[in-house]
């Protein structure tokens, strides 16, 4: 008999009515397939974890979605090329959307194999490191300002952006000096250009 989570069948039970079938046809295969898998709630979604993350599926108010964790290093004819959401089969709105019982516990399987194995998916390269181009004006400034200039040095990319930009977005001189004097004014409080909407 397999282990169901009581989080899962609240997830099932609060689910569009359309929703309810293919959901229980889904959790009904995969412990078909794997009846050592463990089901748990991740990210607010009904997952389902054997030897690591193996499927997860969520129900929308429209349609279904289901997603293997390394669909990548998966093999099959059963995904769609143009999926119109997320998952591994697009959009679900009926059982009928979904492979045949057969490919899906294939599909299961071919996961479960994966994770006995430990074959991880690849990390997404990190994106380039971003140079921020600080206007002169605001340099200057800085640098009559030590406090100031040690705060912006020590914020991260974000904020320097932001106050780069909102100088940069002033469509007078009056307004660009006005915006310069206060930004100089809050980093010398350690401040970031939003900080009245930190806390709220």
């Amino acid at each position: 008999m397999p282990a169901l989570d009581p989080r899962v069948d609240a997830y099932i039970e609060k689910s569009a009515d359309f929703a309810k079938p293919v959901l229980s046809h889904l959790r009904k295969l995969i412990h078909k397939a794997c009846p050592d898998v463990v089901e748990t709630i991740k990210w607010s979604m009904p997952g389902f974890d054997y030897k690591g993350f193996l499927c997860n599926f969520a129900a929308f108010k429209q349609h279904c979605a289901f997603g293997f964790w390394k669909q990548s290093l998966m093999e099959s004819d059963a995904f769609p090329q143009n999926k119109a959401a997320m998952g591994s089969f697009g959009r679900i709105t009926s059982v009928k959307d979904l492979p045949k019982d057969k490919v899906m516990i294939d599909l299961i399987r071919q996961a479960m194999e994966l994770n006995e194995k430990g074959v991880k998916v690849a990390k997404k390269p990190a994106a380039p490191k971003k140079e921020l181009v600080v206007p002169s004006d605001l340099t200057k400034a800085l640098s009559k300002n030590k406090a100031a200039k040690t705060a912006f040095e020590k914020f991260p990319y974000s904020h320097k952006k932001e106050y780069v930009q909102w100088i940069e977005e002033a469509k007078t001189d009056a307004t660009r000096n006005k915006r310069l004097a206060t930004t100089v004014e809050w980093l010398s409080e350690g401040k970031s250009r939003n900080w009245k909407y930190e806390n709220c």
